[in-house]
């Protein structure tokens, strides 16, 4: 029987829905089965129905970031009617019943609660009837912002307290959500340097915790880059007019600044994320903006205030700032109106907004005690490897490998921002090849801060000492030194040669070159290893419930049997390598024997060879893919076998077959894909995608530096 947690808020402004999420991801990372559950819908913010258009953001995310399909909360209006009636009993059924079918197929569920509401005195013992009715554990959700621990203290006592009776679910733990959250927090109309206040250490003084009545959960800090809207949320929530979209669907406000000053003072506003608000016809801090925009500062947009609007000649000065990307608002109220509407923007996430949630969750996720709750729970592990677990481990792996690679594309804004991530967040120490002026200058236009201990290699100063060792590298190909400088001169090719001559553990490459200019360098001067016949590529397939592994897609046109082994066998270990258990399905249009013809017997004798090489692998073919995905085919068309229906490795007979599947299955059901990965390489090297976001390039660094860590291990390189 599913075993549930019920989190309850302490008081309105609590972050709920990020914590219940949080928790929820926090809980597939560690491979737990768990489902989510929210009895009640209830609107709490200003703004959140134009946001959500009625929908319950809780249930939406689940469902958009999640395999599950969690049950539509009742609306808390009918529920209400439902107790005016006397009917708390059916109630409490139809919440039951909507339960058990969550928790049918998990071993932990996560219940989100109802947020405290002084003019509704029943909503708190409406949560604890609920988790009485479901036999819940209540995890209590805090939000001390810059209080005391004595005031946190009686905080926890009295709500703690409502769950008190005999009968009522215990209080296991708490979260305390935004910790050293300013009074008034939201979007900053101003950038006042003031001192910092440091929060108190809960975990030490609080009685609650030092006594250990509850365990503390978690702690989560105050981040108010995580309220920060895309100027679309402003134009829908405001009902602003659009004078130019530009990338206003993207772009995000960080701060406001509302300015009518001369253009000397208001230089330092000028920042990335930043509203400008000023009145329409205040032309010379228009122009300004433009300027800012031009020098490649990615401001969040203009905000023209008061109804007016720029004379068109000036509009026209402003016309290539405007093709920047720069959106541009107007207000028909003044400018206080205006900086007093955006100053009380609601902080609910909209539901179509993926990224900002996805920061919301990670942030919760990070830090949530998964050892002790599992330890508690006495949970089990699901075989089957989950897309957040995977990225978990994946991010865990890279760490302990601790690889230098290098980024040839040094001077490409996302790979300077993944750089910076990467080197933050200790998954790769990143090399970045380019001119030091123009990485710095790059970065600051963005608003990013190098590091001080990332490296960077300026080419003009490196390249003369690469020219010798790539002449005798390409010497049976009759390089001549000069065709070496010139060949050089691309920073694909030079970071390729840093790699070779074990100066760096791996290479991402592709934001803006092809994947023949990333591939080809590492094909002649890094070459194969010993035990690879060929080399080819994998795409790591975030599907719903699992990560499955698919291969060759990328780079053999029409293997052979004896390279399509190879391929399988490569495609084994790399699972392997990243946590996935190596099931493999060798894929063709025909199950077992039931067919025949030259491209199956071709998949047939494929399997034989891999089973002869590693006869310690599960491998089976040929299988059609249901059969090698799905249990109930599979019991039907390969009874017998080991693979079918539990694969997690599908290998593909051809090119043609690969490619097409892995996009059909990536456009079709909105599925992340984490590749190409070449394999069979001396030392790591891999494509980025040309539209690739700077979470694909982070991915991308730390899968090389793990990728580079199996090959060191296996003695390869």
């Amino acid at each position: 029987m599913a075993k549930s947690l019920f989190i309850a808020p302490t008081s309105m402004d609590s972050g709920l829905t990020s914590v219940c999420l949080g928790l929820l991801r926090a809980l597939e990372r560690v491979g737990v089965s768990v489902g989510f559950y929210k009895p009640f819908r209830q609107s709490v913010h200003h703004g959140e129905s134009s946001h959500n258009e009625g929908n319950d953001s809780s249930v939406e995310f689940v469902r958009t970031r999640s395999h599950l399909d969690p049950p539509a909360p009742i609306p808390l209006r009918e529920a209400q009617q439902l107790l005016n009636r006397g009917n708390s009993d059916l109630l409490m059924e139809n919440v039951v019943g909507e339960y058990q079918r969550v928790a049918k197929d998990v071993d932990v569920v996560v219940i989100e609660g109802l947020v405290p509401d002084r003019s509704e005195a029943y909503i708190a013992r409406l949560n604890v009837e609920v988790a009485r009715n479901l036999g819940s554990e209540v995890i209590l959700v805090s939000t001390p912002k810059m209080s005391q621990p004595a005031e946190v203290d009686d905080e926890l006592d009295f709500s703690s307290r409502l769950f008190a009776s005999p009968s009522d679910p215990d209080v296991i733990a708490v979260i305390l959500n935004k910790v050293g959250e300013p009074e008034k927090s939201g979007l900053s109309l101003q950038n006042v340097a003031g001192p910092v206040w440091s929060p108190a250490n809960y975990r030490k003084e609080c009685r609650v915790f030092r006594e250990q009545r509850f365990h503390l959960l978690a702690e989560i800090p105050w981040q108010p880059d995580l309220l920060a809207p895309r100027v679309s949320d402003i134009v829908r929530e405001l009902g602003v007019h659009v004078l130019h979209e530009g990338q206003m669907l993207t772009r995000r406000v960080q701060n406001v600044s509302v300015c009518a000053r001369t253009i000397r003072n208001m230089i330092e506003t000028l920042k990335p994320g930043t509203l400008m608000v000023t009145p329409g016809d205040r032309e010379d801090i228009i122009v300004t903006t433009a300027v800012a925009a031009l020098n490649g500062v990615p401001l969040a947009g203009l905000m023209l205030t008061g109804g007016l609007t720029p004379d068109p000649r000036v509009i026209d000065i402003c016309r290539r700032a405007l093709d920047t990307g720069l959106p541009v608002l107007s207000s028909g109220t003044n400018t206080y109106d205006t900086a007093h509407m955006l100053a009380n923007l609601s902080t609910a996430i909209p539901i179509d907004d993926p990224d900002r949630i996805e920061k919301a969750m990670e942030a919760v996720a990070t830090r949530i005690d998964t050892d002790w709750l599992q330890e508690h729970l006495k949970v089990h592990r699901q075989r089957r490897l989950s897309p957040p677990a995977f990225r978990y481990q994946l991010s865990e792996r890279a760490r302990a490998a601790n690889k230098r690679i290098v980024l040839p594309e040094g001077c490409e804004p996302r790979t300077i921002h993944a750089a910076i991530i990467c080197q933050q967040r200790s998954l790769a120490r990143c090399v970045l090849i380019g001119n030091p002026d123009e990485i710095f200058s790059v970065a600051r236009s963005q608003g990013l801060n190098l590091p001080e201990d990332i490296e960077i290699i300026d080419p003009a100063r490196v390249r003369r000492k690469y020219v010798a060792p790539m002449v005798d590298l390409r010497k049976h190909k009759g390089l001549a030194p000069d065709m070496a400088e010139a060949m050089l001169e691309d920073n694909v090719v030079l970071g390729t040669m840093m790699v070779a001559r074990d100066e760096a553990d791996g290479l991402v490459s592709g934001a803006i070159h092809t994947t023949a200019n990333t591939v080809r360098p590492a094909l002649q001067l890094i070459k194969t290893h010993d035990q690879a016949k060929v080399v080819s590529s994998v795409f790591f397939m975030l599907l719903p419930q699992q990560v499955v592994v698919y291969g060759d897609c990328a780079i053999n046109p029409d293997p052979n049997a004896e390279e399509l082994a190879d391929i399988a066998i490569q495609s084994a270990q790399s699972a392997e390598a990243f946590g996935i258990e190596p099931v493999v399905a060798m894929i063709s249009y025909s199950t077992g024997e039931s067919g025949s013809g030259q491209d199956v017997e071709k998949v047939r004798e494929a399997t034989r060879i891999a089973r002869e090489r590693r006869p310690d692998l599960l491998i089976d073919g040929p299988l059609q893919y249901d059969a090698a995905s799905i249990e109930s085919v599979a019991r039907s068309k390969a009874p017998n076998s080991k693979v079918a229906g539990k694969a997690t490795v599908f290998v593909f007979p051809d090119l043609n077959t690969g490619n097409t599947t892995y996009k059909a299955v990536q456009r079709s059901a909105n599925v992340v894909s984490i590749g190409p990965m070449l394999q069979g390489l001396r030392k790591p090297v891999n494509d980025l995608s040309r539209g690739a976001l700077v979470e694909d390039i982070v991915f991308t660094i730390a899968l090389t530096a793990v990728q580079a860590k199996q090959v060191q291990d296996a003695g390869l390189a």
